[in-house]
């Protein structure tokens, strides 16, 4: 089966997440990437967080579909090993601070002069131009000025992270549209490539909703509000009689009337003032507390079975080993088995999205750091002579 993506190549010159997570969704979709890591250390995701046999077992999910070649882009050797490579190349992606790669000579311009075809993705905290263009940025300081962190917790308390690094994501994904679309472009000029420009901060602040606009409108600062969606109602997490909490969204006109009837406040189903969200979202509190005062009388299982019962949008918030046991992620293939180097097994999350007829593949495992460096400097034509040079003098 032939994948969206194949007979593209692309040489990812990122670490840790926002770059290589653009590169590992385009893998996944037939691309031949290429990774370039630092020799010896290689990228540090491989080391964060737990660790089996003293590789990350997050590396297995993340750098999936990938050659690994070690370089060190310090070197001249390195750098025309870049250019050698990008002379085949479709796409490159880099996450370095602004400036790191024009100062090694592998700027777009340089670049795009010895294969105009190509297209730079180019992830950075605050972008390729502006005041704060030289800042270092990580995707912590992009959900800060994005927006996201001040609306993260409880009213009144310090803000929160979401728990993952959401920032780098958000950036990764925004990468990869606008790689696709840089490739659309592609086409239709006949085989001329571009940069795709992506901030952290801008990628969070994309997904900000309404929050500029009603300060724009109104002067609205919209602040922080827990479990509940300011404006909407009702949408929140109650309490359930086993110490559980249930995630209930009844904000739609006809699902509020059926949320109501199956907790025994017709009273409220019926309300004039409650019949829009504007006035739902006046009296919250008043509806807040019905809810809750029921979910208090039922365990979890049994809120959730009455509100499904009812076509009303419920649920729970999942821990990993919901998750791991959850039969619609197995289903939908969403819980992937990888074999790690010494071929025992960890759990991977599974690919999306999801095409009907050329879907995503695991076509190869994460590799060890450097795998591939021969096998790919065989390719560009380096001897054995000048690979063994190299090795010794740790530029690959």
């Amino acid at each position: 089966m032939s994948l969206p993506l194949e007979g593209l190549r692309v040489i990812e010159l990122g670490q840790l997440i926002a770059g290589p997570f653009a590169a590992k969704i385009l893998g996944e979709f037939g691309a031949d990437v290429i990774k370039v890591e630092p020799p010896e250390t290689g990228d540090p995701l491989r080391t964060w967080r737990m660790l089996h046999d003293g590789t990350s077992v997050w590396w297995a999910a993340h750098a999936r579909n990938k050659r690994s070649i070690t370089l060190d882009l310090r070197q001249p050797e390195g750098q025309e090993v870049v250019r050698k490579l990008i002379l085949g190349a479709d796409i490159l992606i880099e996450n370095f601070r602004p400036g790191a790669m024009e100062k090694w000579g592998l700027g777009f311009k340089e670049l795009h002069a010895l294969n105009p075809k190509l297209i730079m993705l180019r992830v950075s905290g605050y972008g390729q131009s502006g005041p704060y263009r030289d800042r270092p940025g990580f995707g912590v300081i992009g959900e800060a000025m994005g927006g996201l962190r001040y609306l993260s917790g409880e009213p009144g308390r310090p803000p929160v992270r979401v728990g993952v690094s959401i920032g780098d994501t958000l950036s990764g994904l925004h990468g990869v549209i606008g790689v696709l679309m840089a490739l659309r472009n592609r086409e239709q000029l006949g085989g001329v490539g571009q940069e795709v420009d992506v901030a952290l901060y801008e990628s969070v602040f994309n997904m900000m909703e309404s929050l500029l606009p009603e300060y724009s409108k109104f002067g609205v600062v919209r602040e922080p509000s827990g479990s509940s969606l300011p404006g909407i109602a009702p949408s929140n997490a109650y309490l359930c009689q086993d110490g559980k909490y249930a995630l209930i969204a009844g904000n739609g006109d006809s699902i509020y009337k059926r949320l109501m009837q199956a907790i025994d406040r017709a009273d409220l189903a019926q309300d004039p003032r409650l019949a829009g969200n504007a006035g739902r979202a006046e009296h919250a509190e008043t509806i807040d507390a019905a809810i809750g005062h029921w979910t208090g009388q039922h365990d979890r299982e049994t809120v959730l079975a009455v509100m499904n019962t009812a076509g009303v949008p419920a649920g729970k918030s999942y821990d990993a080993a919901d998750i791991a046991q959850d039969p619609h992620y197995q289903a939908r293939g969403m819980i992937l088995d990888a074999t790690l180097p010494d071929g025992s097994v960890v759990q991977v999350p599974g690919i999306v999205p999801k095409l009907s007829a050329t879907p995503g593949q695991v076509t190869r495992a994460a590799p060890t750091l450097g795998q591939h460096t021969a096998e790919i400097l065989d390719s560009l034509g380096v001897d054995a002579t000048t690979q063994a040079d190299w090795k010794a003098r740790h530029i690959t």
